[in-house]
């Protein structure tokens, strides 16, 4: 059985992912509070700032914050729950839930889509067809060729 890495060697298929596509990386999300406990926005807007790659802005919000990471270091998931761990409360309203869920269901099939390697969609029969060429196997006729097409 031929290795997958060998496989894609043969296809010519990369394994790094350094495409034009980078700022794809980048995510800019919004991150909604209660109102209560009071000026707990300030503190996570210093809390989420000592992260490193982390870039926190005012939200449009009164009670938000505008966050900027890249997907291969964080998820929108991962920040709100070291968020709940140190005590804030996000606002958990109907509508924020269902756009939160949207984010992490995205973000987690982005960030392993951009983790995994490439896959042999097309030509991947093209692979074994090289490799079977390759090796010598004993996979031919031993039969003249005057009576191979003898019937």
């Amino acid at each position: 059985m031929m290795r997958r890495e060998t496989a894609y060697k043969l296809a010519g298929r990369r394994h790094d992912h350094r495409d034009p596509m980078a700022a794809e990386r980048e995510k800019i999300r919004e991150l909604r509070f209660r109102a209560l406990p009071p000026n707990q926005t300030e503190r996570a807007r210093v809390a989420l700032s000592e992260l490193p790659g982390v870039s926190v802005l005012p939200g449009a919000h009164p009670r938000s914050l505008t966050v900027r990471y890249s997907i291969l270091q964080y998820s929108l998931e991962s920040l709100e729950e070291g968020l709940g761990a140190a005590g804030f409360h996000l606002d958990n309203s109907l509508y924020l839930k269902l756009c939160r869920a949207l984010v992490h269901f995205c973000e987690e099939t982005q960030r392993h889509n951009l983790l995994s390697p490439e896959r042999l969609l097309k030509q991947s029969n093209e692979v074994y067809i090289k490799a079977y060429d390759h090796h010598p196997h004993g996979d031919h006729d031993e039969t003249p060729v005057e009576l191979r097409d003898f019937k």
